[in-house]
């Protein structure tokens, strides 16, 4: 009797050793939106050594924690692709200009054979082969009640994305890289999007490293997805390949849906030139978006595009080299404070102040309108602390903003993130010197200052226009 007695403890003690293991795995807890999601919670960690079993685990249909403690290259393992493709005008001229980077051609749409219906193919586009890795093309299916998570910075998807079509998913500390970057259409960093009109609940995007890719960093689209957060990553656009020509990546962040409600705190956007993101622009969608202590350096275009059915509050975001921080669109909804008390009617607490530095303007549109459509997520965004507009820096031991442990994951002590290797090399300089003082857009409220769980992140920064279609620059006719 004894010995089953102690069996049965045993037995007890392993369990809860087991929850606590699957529990720690996860650096804090969700911030924004995505509050309360918890991935595959309790489930027992594994940890897969094949391109095959990590793309079952994340597919099937139980709660599972993966820890990828390696890299999985994707590269030739779905072989390649050869076929007619476009060289849109803005390539053309790039390859004229000669100046030591490189545009991007377009993979072309099902049947478009005539070069009509294809984004990133304009109307003096012309024919040419393309050949692309077909893995990228097809991102890995990430289904409901899933964690994935990668061990320092060893979690790395090398030639394929993610496209996470189920609920409550929490994916942290992972890199993902070389997705086609030399095409248009070349591969999506991650897409959110339900099967059908089934939109994802509870989406958890931390500690992240996006580059290298052809298309979008991140898409939500079709069926949109609520209760999404995006916090601590690093959106690392250097590149030389690009649809400006420039070493900056022009396809950021398309955001639209049916419904989609995203809370984007705390990321690194960087070495970009447009769509930084984009929000909006179907009729009978809507994208309602909290941007808050995000910071956008080097970027050669615009950052925010919010068009028709996009409602943007951007506060404590730090601007620094953007050439257009938000594009000139009046069907957009943008609520940009002058002053700390411009949001009090909409939210019922003060904003903190949009910081620019060595850029353009940015400008609110039909303001009083983006209150009433934060009237589902109010409470989220009012209780979220909003730190003054900052610079930081990428971290060494991890992947994103900030270390893993620091009070933006959640952890009771605060460590001092450093830069980390470049993984990609581009002829323009990381840093160039900033000599003007930085642009604050009405009087800081130090009054939000604090932090909150896995909230806020006040790390310590490294300094770091819609392309004209009629002047042979990117464009598009499918905006998916």
């Amino acid at each position: 009797m004894v010995r089953g007695l102690l069996g049965a403890v045993l037995a007890i003690v392993l369990t809860q050793l087991e929850l606590a293991t699957a529990a720690s795995i996860v650096s804090g807890t969700a911030p924004g939106f995505a509050t309360g999601t918890t991935g595959g919670g309790g489930a027992k960690p594994v940890y897969p050594t094949t391109v095959k079993e990590l793309a079952t685990l994340l597919s099937d249909s139980k709660p599972q924690v993966i820890v990828l403690n390696k890299e999985f290259t994707f590269i030739k393992t779905e072989g390649s692709t050869t076929e007619s493709g476009c060289r849109p005008t803005n390539n053309q001229q790039c390859l004229a200009k000669n100046n030591g980077f490189k545009g991007q051609d377009a993979i072309l749409m099902d049947g478009d054979t005539a070069m009509q219906q294809t984004g990133g193919c304009d109307s003096g586009g012309k024919s040419v082969d393309v050949t692309y890795d077909n893995a990228a093309k097809v991102p890995l299916t990430v289904a409901s009640d899933k964690t994935l998570v990668g061990e320092g910075i060893k979690g790395v998807l090398n030639g394929k994305g993610l496209i996470v079509t189920g609920s409550n998913v929490i994916i942290q500390n992972i890199h993902i890289t070389n997705l086609n970057p030399h095409l248009v259409w070349g591969g999506d960093g991650i897409t959110v999007r339900g099967d059908g009109n089934a939109a994802p609940k509870g989406v958890w995007i931390d500690h992240v490293k996006v580059s290298s890719v052809g298309r979008q960093m991140v898409v939500i689209n079709f069926s949109g997805a609520t209760g999404v957060t995006i916090s601590n990553s690093d959106f690392d656009g250097n590149t030389k390949l690009s649809a400006s020509c420039d070493g900056h990546h022009y396809w950021g962040f398309l955001i639209l849906g049916k419904k989609t409600e995203l809370s984007l705190l705390n990321n690194y956007i960087h070495h970009t030139s447009g769509r930084s993101p984009k929000i909006g622009g179907h009729n009978g969608e809507i994208s309602v978006v909290h941007a808050a202590n995000n910071y956008f350096f080097e970027n050669s275009g615009h950052t925010f595009d919010v068009a028709t059915g996009g409602y943007v509050l951007a506060e404590g975001n730090y601007f620094a080299s953007v050439k257009t921080p938000n594009l000139d669109d009046p069907t957009g909804n943008f609520l940009v404070p002058k002053t700390a008390g411009d949001c009090k009617a909409a939210i019922g607490r003060n904003c903190q102040m949009n910081v620019l530095k060595d850029s353009g303007t940015l400008t609110g549109y039909s303001q009083d309108k983006v209150g009433a459509q934060l009237t589902d997520v109010k409470k989220l965004v009012t209780d979220y602390k909003v730190t003054a507009a900052s610079q930081f820096a990428e971290a060494k031991g991890n992947f994103g903003v900030g270390e893993l442990g620091s009070p933006s994951s959640g952890a009771k002590t605060p460590t001092t993130p450093t830069k980390a290797p470049e993984t990609t090399k581009s002829p323009t300089t990381m840093a160039p010197k900033e000599t003007k003082a930085p642009n604050t857009q009405g009087s800081v409220d130090t009054g939000a200052s604090t932090t909150q769980g896995s909230g806020s992140n006040r790390p310590t920064y490294v300094s770091p226009a819609r392309l004209d279609v009629t002047k042979g620059q990117a464009t598009e006719r499918s905006t998916i």
